[in-house]
Formats: C-alpha cells, structure tokens, sequence
C-alpha cells in the first residue's frame, strides 16, 4: 500500500507544484478510502493566518478552533488544509474524519478570540457579482429595475479577510467610498445550464461578502462598474464560511453598521432578491460553467451611500469601522486606513 509519505516523494521527483502536490494527495488519500466526490456539511469553517504567512483551514466547533494544518501535519494524515483545496477535491470526508480524530486532542484548539484570520478564498477561478439585486436597491440608485441578472467581476486582488485593513486609494483617484454588505454563493459542483429547481444542488456554502465600491471610479468616471469594484482589498469576505445545508439563502436577514452605530445603515432580508440564488445560478450557467471554488456576490440591499441624498452623502473614510452581519454567517468586520 502507498504510503502518503511515499506518494509526496513520488509526486515532488515528479516535479508536481505545491497546491497541486496537495490536490493530488488528498485525490489519492480520498481514493484509497473511497470517500471522493463529497461536499461539505454540517461544517463552520475559517482561514487561520499563520506565524509563516500560510492561510490554513480552521473548524468552528463548540470549544474552539481546530487548527487543520496543525492537526494533519501532527497526525500524519491526509486532509485539505485550506478552504479551496476542499472544494477543488470535494473531500469532505477526509476533513471529517480527521475533525473525529482531532476535536477531543486540545493541542490542536485554538481560542478564536487569539486567531488572525487569513482569506478565506485567494485564487477562485471566477468572482462573479450581481448589480441592482434588491428592488429598493435598484429605486434608490435611479436604475430601471433589471429584467436579467446584471453581472460584473471582481479580481482576486481584491480579495481580503475578516478584521482586515483596506488600504484607500489617494484622493486623486477616488474618495467616494461606499459599503454593499452581500450574501456570498459558494460553488461546490461544476453548473453548466442547470435549472432553478436544481441550483442550489450545486452549492457548496455560503458566506459574508462585502462589495466595497468607489462610485466615482464606479459611475463618474466612464461608467466602469469594475474599475470602481475591484481595487486592492475592495472584497472581504468572511468571517466565515458555512455549509449549504445549514442556510436557508433565501430567508436571512442582512445588515451593515458603520463605526458605533447602533441603527443599521442597510437592513433587508435575501427575500427581497429581485434574483435568489437559484435564479442567479441558473441563469449564470447558460452563459459560461460555474466551477468549484467560483464565488458569486449576490447584491446588496438598500441604504448605500450613494441613494442618500446628495446634501446628505458623506463617504467612508480612513479611520471608519464596516461590520457587515448576515443571519447564520456571523459578523465580517473590517477598517479604513
């Protein structure tokens, strides 16, 4: 029988790189005990910013955080050790056998209040966004209400992690900066024209995202919703990601806070969608495949910057504090610098 330690020997003389090396083993691992082609369930989940720079899967469990990495390399297991790799080898079994054999060894529990979270995604093949998603949304921005999905992108620049620091452009660039709290669909099977009755079949998991804006850069200055999207760090998601069969994603109350506030800037419920999910999936997949590991940014409700008032608009800056809470998915936060 193939040893793990003798498979990464074989697989490194191959000259096989490391997120691969990775992939493949927990393919091999997964293989050698039949338990390949499984999504996640029942499972919480986090991005633990290592000492050596490494972003590494956690689990949420009663008592603490299991540190994955920690765990497998200790145990001498197979088992994907970060959020992507999960998802791209849908060995989800391997992850829940080593959380049995893991949860009750307190050398691999960390206090979450301790942990500096990494990204929870850093190389998804697609970041797909919905624009003018929520009727109110659509009214207070003086838009026609959208008879399709209007997508845009994101790149993977801007892509950051809970209780991160979004670095501002200078002022010459842009300073009308905005917050959009959104659901997050995470995608756990390959979707190529499939049915709204069958959408969310495809989903792996959900979680907190924010679609940060600079709406000049966004509408003022050539009516590029991507340009004004997708600067350095313009996407924190987190702090978690969950499960699908732990959410129902079209009944969750969603909401955003700016600095001490205690009223809610936004406050909606994923009800009001204009698209649901399953709408967005589906009407996605006739255009081009969604693939395990893509994430789709589902729009935000009402209560932007940008539908106030203009005698009342008055952007975020360096110094202000985001918390961006969604019912089941916990509390992203973020500051301005």
């Amino acid at each position: 029988m193939t040893t793990r330690r003798n498979f990464i020997k074989t697989a490194v003389a191959a000259g096989i790189g490391s997120s691969a090396l990775a992939q493949a083993d927990i393919a091999h691992a997964a293989a050698q005990d039949s338990v390949t082609n499984q999504m996640p369930r029942g499972l919480t989940l986090l991005s633990i910013l290592q000492a050596d720079g490494s972003e590494t899967l956690g689990v949420k469990l009663s008592h603490g955080i299991l540190d994955v990495a920690s765990a497998t390399k200790a145990l001498g297991v197979v088992a994907p050790t970060t959020l992507e790799d999960l998802l791209l080898t849908r060995s989800a079994a391997l992850l829940e056998q080593l959380v049995s054999e893991a949860k009750d060894k307190p050398e691999f529990i960390r206090n979450e209040d301790a942990i500096k979270f990494g990204r929870l995604f850093t190389n998804p093949g697609k970041i797909v966004c919905v624009g003018l998603n929520y009727k109110a949304h659509a009214e207070e921005a003086g838009e026609k209400l959208p008879k399709q999905p209007i997508l845009f992108n994101k790149y993977t620049n801007a892509l950051a992690a809970h209780n991160c620091t979004i670095k501002l452009p200078s002022s010459e660039v842009s300073y009308k900066f905005d917050y959009e709290t959104e659901l997050l669909v995470v995608m756990g099977k390959t979707a190529r024209n499939v049915s709204e009755a069958e959408a969310l079949d495809y989903v792996a998991g959900y979680a907190i995202g924010h679609d940060f804006s600079a709406r000049d850069l966004q509408l003022e200055k050539g009516g590029q919703w991507m340009v004004g999207k997708t600067l350095d760090g313009f996407a924190p998601i987190g702090p978690y990601f969950v499960s699908a069969d732990l959410v129902d994603p079209n009944n969750l109350t969603i909401e955003t806070f700016v600095n001490d506030e205690t009223t809610p800037r936004q406050s909606a419920n994923t009800s009001q969608f204009i698209f649901n999910p399953q709408q967005v999936i589906s009407y996605t997949s006739k255009l081009f495949a969604l693939e395990p590991g893509d994430i789709i940014f589902t729009g935000t409700p009402s209560g932007v910057i940008l539908g106030m008032p203009k005698e009342k608009q008055v952007w975020l800056k360096a110094g202000d504090r985001i918390t961006s809470r969604i019912e089941k998915l916990g509390a992203l936060k973020f500051d301005l610098a």
